[in-house]
């Protein structure tokens, strides 16, 4: 439960940390840099290991051969030419052990030069490809590459995971191990954390990053996205403080003194979903039935029933899907479930649904999708609103497909009921929505309490639709770089966090309008004075050692469905872990992850539950399932093989 915190936070040139000699080692370097670079010579620097000083320009410039790294260019890159006093020179230090009690930093390189280049060679090729703009014309897509050394070669993106450290004018990232840069000086640090961001900026849209072409992507009202400097943060600094102030910290909280893990048990193997109820049941979606628990207070147990993916019950002979159903809906006061199948070419795409009734176990009939005499199909569907499925008499659910957004209606315009069992698969009728023109690549959708909609595209894009339209969204945020994959939204629809492969992405819905008045973007459009977001990522470390095939996926908030509640925590999954943020810890303005960021303020501040296999997904339970001594209700994380039960204590 947790993984053990690891020496992340500092960096010393020794396996015993000295801040005083770190600090006179460093101004000694400084000092002996302004000076060379005063006089036009070569700086020597001292080393605690007793490494060889640099003592000639011959020196130098024999070792910048050695990496291989050019410093004469007639056409310089955003890096200032590297040469033997390039203000470009920077240590390298790597991370070792993991997480283990002998975890340390050590010294990769004591000097060496890091530069920015634009080249279409970045997953390999002889480092003489540091070729400019110009150079490249005609040969394939370039983008810009961070080199360190001879030891870094990567393209810069998101999945660096580039975390700052301002105060110690460091930056820590990812690429096949875990690496830490120090600068000499502040005004180095600066210019490199700059120089990414723009080079960031370019490599996603395709544009250089000047002040034109930022407001060509993000438009005048997202300027605050790029420039947070210039965002208005009134509505974060507002945010109601219900559960007390968010404590100071700005490393991950490891410790499982405030996590206790109830109960685990089997659960039959290769677990496709979770899907957890309001009500008495929750249920677990395999590879041989909806598995049925019971939900109580310290987690869900198992019940010992199963309804059985045989003799052409939910598979085999249904002509909707078929493969295992990967979505499971609850409707109608939570007796009947809906069950997704996607085809099987690799596509989420289903052609339709299958209704059970929870309480014989028996599927009473399979739905089709199709509009105007056609068969359509859809990618994800969802409840009308946030607590709906609480509803005994529902009878509509929302669909979304690529380019389509809508709602099903499960009666019958005939009023006749149609048995699965004495007629072929109706057809759902399509209620109400909209087919929109290629291009809007919706991916996920979720609702709010009182049916707002909120849909994540594959380009970054966040869309806010009211209750009353789903032909024009009345916000849309623009995207960050990376995809959306899952979104989900808080029960008075004020928050809205998204889902990337590397980090969630949290909105503040809130403006006022030009009445005074408080509204959400889902009821009006926003106007110029918009929050920007916050991110929620991995530290480097933990990035690594999630693994480099894994990726986030499920970011929810906690389950309320009362107006005035406000949910307390969000979770995501990546790999073994599940991730916990303190909800009120990142709305907090003053916290002390925010401290010294430039660009989008990030939030490192979490709770890890390490499980032994990848995690299928993490949720919490109803609200209504806390008990006095906890903030929160139980946490239930599903595996393949197991599914757990987990408690937060009221511990800060």
């Amino acid at each position: 439960m947790g993984t053990s915190q690891s020496r992340e936070d500092h960096i010393s040139d020794s396996d015993d940390y000295n801040e005083e000699e770190e600090e006179e080692e460093e101004e000694a370097e400084e000092e002996q840099y302004a000076d060379a670079e005063a006089h036009q010579v070569t700086p020597h620097f001292a080393s605690a290991s007793k490494s060889k000083t640099l003592s000639s320009l011959d020196d130098v410039d024999a070792r910048l051969k050695a990496l291989k790294l050019k410093y004469g260019s007639s056409s310089p890159s955003p890096s200032s030419s590297l040469n033997p006093n390039s203000k470009n020179a920077v240590k390298l230090y790597l991370h070792i052990g993991g997480n283990t009690p002998k975890a340390k930093w050590i010294v990769s390189e004591k000097l060496t030069y890091y530069a920015f280049v634009k080249t279409s060679k970045v997953d390999g090729g002889d480092d003489d490809d540091d070729e400019n703009e110009d150079e490249l014309h005609g040969k394939g897509q370039s983008c810009w590459i961070l080199k360190v050394g001879s030891k870094v070669r990567a393209r810069v993106s998101s999945e660096l995971q580039l975390k700052m450290f301002g105060g110690q004018r460091r930056v820590d990232f990812v690429c096949q191990g875990v690496w830490a840069l120090k600068f000499l000086a502040d005004d180095q640090y600066r210019r490199f954390v700059t120089e990414f961001q723009d080079c960031l900026f370019e490599n996603v849209y395709g544009l250089k990053a000047t002040e034109e072409n930022k407001v060509k992507i993000f438009g005048k009202e997202f300027l605050g996205w790029v420039k947070p400097e210039a965002a208005d943060d009134s509505m974060w600094e507002d945010a109601e403080d219900e559960f007390g102030r968010s404590p100071d910290t700005s490393t991950p909280v490891r410790s499982s003194q405030d996590l206790l893990e109830q109960f685990e048990e089997a659960a039959n193997g290769g677990v496709q979903s979770l899907t957890l109820g309001a009500l008495d049941n929750s249920f677990l979606v395999n590879d041989n039935g909806v598995q049925v628990y019971r939900n109580l207070r310290d987690g869900i147990h198992g019940k010992g029933v199963c309804v059985k993916f045989d003799g052409g019950n939910l598979r085999g002979s249904s002509s909707l899907g078929e493969s295992t159903p990967k979505k499971a809906l609850l409707m109608r006061a939570e007796t009947n479930m809906l069950l997704m199948s996607p085809l099987k070419d690799g596509k989420p795409q289903a052609k339709g649904i299958q209704q059970l009734d929870i309480e014989t176990g028996k599927v009473v009939t399979e739905w089709k999708f199709g509009k105007d005499g056609t068969d359509i199909t859809m990618r994800d569907v969802t409840n009308d609103t946030k607590g709906s499925q609480l509803d005994p008499s529902e009878s509509t659910f929302l669909g979304l497909d690529d380019n389509r957004l809508c709602q099903w209606d499960m009666r019958d315009r005939s009023g006749m009921v149609q048995n699965i069992v004495t007629a072929g698969s109706p057809v759902l009728h399509w209620s109400q929505g909209h087919q929109f023109s290629r291009g809007t690549n919706f991916q996920c959708f979720a609702t709010t309490g009182d049916g707002s909609i909120v849909v994540g595209s594959l380009d970054g894009k966040i869309r806010l639709y009211s209750k009353t339209s789903m032909r024009q969204a009345k916000t849309a945020f623009p995207g960050l770089g990376s995809p959306i994959t899952h979104v989900d939204v808080t029960y008075d629809g004020k928050w809205v966090l998204g889902t990337t492969d590397t980090y969630l992405v949290l909105i503040c819905t809130l403006f006022t309008d030009k009445d005074g008045k408080t509204k959400t973007g889902f009821s009006g459009r926003m106007g110029n004075r918009i929050p920007a977001p916050r991110l929620l990522k991995l530290t480097p470390l933990d990035s690594h050692l999630a693994g480099t095939d894994n990726k986030f996926h499920g970011g929810h908030f906690s389950w309320v469905t009362e107006n005035g509640k406000q949910e307390r925590h969000l979770v995501a999954t990546v790999g073994k872990f599940s991730v916990i943020w303190d909800f009120q810890q990142v709305k907090n303005s003053a916290h002390g992850c925010y401290h010294n960021q430039q660009g989008l303020k990030s939030c490192y501040c979490y709770k890890i539950v390490l499980k032994d296999e990848s995690i299928v997904e993490s949720r919490f339970m109803h609200d209504k399932f806390a008990v006095s001594d906890s903030p929160e209700a139980p946490l239930v994380v599903a595996t393949p093989m197991k599914v757990s039960s987990i408690s937060l204590s009221g511990k800060k």
